[in-house]
């Protein structure tokens, strides 16, 4: 055919039943193959590069399609045995069919891919990824919702997580991913919470009342954090009674809490959370350290691999004792109080006021009196901040750095600027304007495995200033 020639497109539409490929794997966990002449994109889940399969097509659209795994017709070299067995149907993890070694395989190269298309980098330093010590029984934190069915005409409390791409959800008595201490917890509070005369929450028609499940565990203290999330917190009779019972038969739940959420929303908590029985937070020993984490603390889920990419950071920074430290987007102080200990001063910036007030009762807690912590948004803190410092930390949520955070780090010309993301596409977008608009080299990128049997990866991003 002549170089010039166009390939006749072939047609495809829903419901059709297709063998394909797999190739790659999306950023959001899918299998990707190319089918037809003109080589289309399907995105299959529960599929593995190297795999051949039989799809039948869900959603079609011109040039890409989103299929349903029928039947695998050649198994890839790294298929793997899922451990869960709901683990085609929940949507907690994507990539429990594939080998960890291939996980770890994909996540850098999602990374590196990120960098070069959009952050317009060339052969971007990206190192190996940082590999978990047990990629199963890691997550110090589940939330699940909760949902009743009816069997033999008596109602059954479920929690679980969502299937795929749906709401209908998945019922769980035990997940491979989570802490396994959480397991008989889970199991008990549904049968707990069976036996209440409590309504459950209905997401369509906005009634019912408790709406959630959240359990937290200290990896190192083994003390649990149980919370209950309601739409109005005033119909749960008898709720201090059953916590308490709850407490005595599980003396490893050192509190009970109930968060208030009333909104029409797929956020998990709402703005009030009280004491029902116990402490509200639970103890956890993070890096060295002593601190106190509530229901909705934002703490990383994988506590050991949050401490190891602490310890990449620290050894690059190589601090001396004399630097000054900005920790933008701060939180309750994880990455800034152990800083704290090897640098002259640190500075804590978080928009939220509760997670400062932690962050501040972190430092008495651990003796730490040479870091603050100061309440705003990074961007308007930046503006207002006379403070020069050695080496920027920034820690932003998924959407990345606000365009006047990066602006004002370029203007300042910060020595050293430290970036830590658990989003590869936003560190790519923020990474080329700081370099490419600003006076910065990308030096290395290490990523963390933060979320294995998922698509998420962890990068911290070290760069450096050229102007002189």
């Amino acid at each position: 055919m002549d170089s010039q020639t166009s390939v006749e497109p072939q047609s495809w539409q829903q419901g059709q039943f297709i063998e394909v490929p797999i190739s790659d794997l999306s950023a959001t966990g899918d299998g990707v193959g190319h089918w037809g002449p003109d080589r289309r994109v399907v995105f299959v889940p529960d599929t593995v590069p190297g795999d051949r399969i039989s799809a039948k097509l869900a959603f079609v659209k011109p040039s890409y399609a989103h299929g349903v795994l029928v039947e695998v017709l050649e198994p890839s070299a790294h298929r793997t045995k899922p451990h869960c067995i709901v683990a085609d149907k929940c949507g907690g993890c994507q990539w429990q069919f594939a080998t960890y070694d291939y996980q770890r395989s994909a996540k850098r190269n999602q990374v590196i891919q990120a960098l070069e298309r959009i952050g317009k980098f060339s052969n971007p330093p990206v190192e190996e990824v940082l590999a978990a010590p047990s990629p199963f029984g890691y997550r110090n934190k589940s939330t699940y919702p909760l949902g009743f069915a009816i069997d033999k005409g008596q109602r059954k409390v479920q929690a679980g997580y969502y299937q795929k791409r749906s709401h209908r959800l998945i019922n769980l008595n035990q997940c491979p991913v989570q802490d396994p201490r959480l397991n008989p917890i889970l199991a008990f509070l549904k049968q707990e919470i069976q036996q209440q005369d409590w309504s459950i929450y209905n997401e369509q028609s906005h009634k019912g009342e408790l709406r959630h499940l959240s359990l937290r565990v200290g990896r190192r203290t083994g003390e649990v954090l149980a919370t209950l999330v309601a739409r109005t917190g005033n119909n749960l009779a008898g709720i201090e009674e059953q916590a308490k019972h709850w407490m005595k038969a599980h003396p490893e739940i050192v509190g009970v809490c109930l968060n208030v959420n009333g909104d029409r929303t797929n956020r998990i908590f709402g703005t009030q959370t009280r004491r029902v029985a116990g402490q509200p937070f639970l103890h956890e020993t993070f890096a060295g350290l002593t601190i106190q984490v509530h229901p909705n603390t934002f703490f990383q889920v994988y506590t050991e691999q949050a401490e190891a990419l602490l310890q990449a950071i620290l050894e690059h920074l190589n601090l001396q004792g004399c630097e000054t430290v900005l920790d933008a987007y701060s939180g309750i102080g994880t990455l800034t109080l152990p800083i704290a200990r090897v640098a002259k001063s640190c500075l804590g910036l978080e928009v939220q006021a509760d997670a400062v007030e932690q962050a501040i009762q972190n430092a008495r807690l651990n003796g730490i009196t040479n870091a603050e912590f100061q309440v705003g948004t990074v961007e308007q803190s930046l503006i207002e901040l006379e403070l020069q410092p050695d080496v920027v930390l920034l820690d932003p949520p998924r959407k990345g750095c606000e365009a006047g955070v990066l602006q004002n780090l370029i203007e300042r010309k910060i020595p050293r600027i430290v970036y830590v993301s658990c989003n590869a596409a936003t560190l790519a977008r923020d990474l080329q304007k700081l370099c490419q608009e600003g006076p910065y080299r990308l030096v290395r990128v290490k990523p963390a495995d933060f979320f294995p049997q998922t698509a998420h990866v962890e990068c911290a991003a070290f760069l450096e200033c050229e102007a002189s």
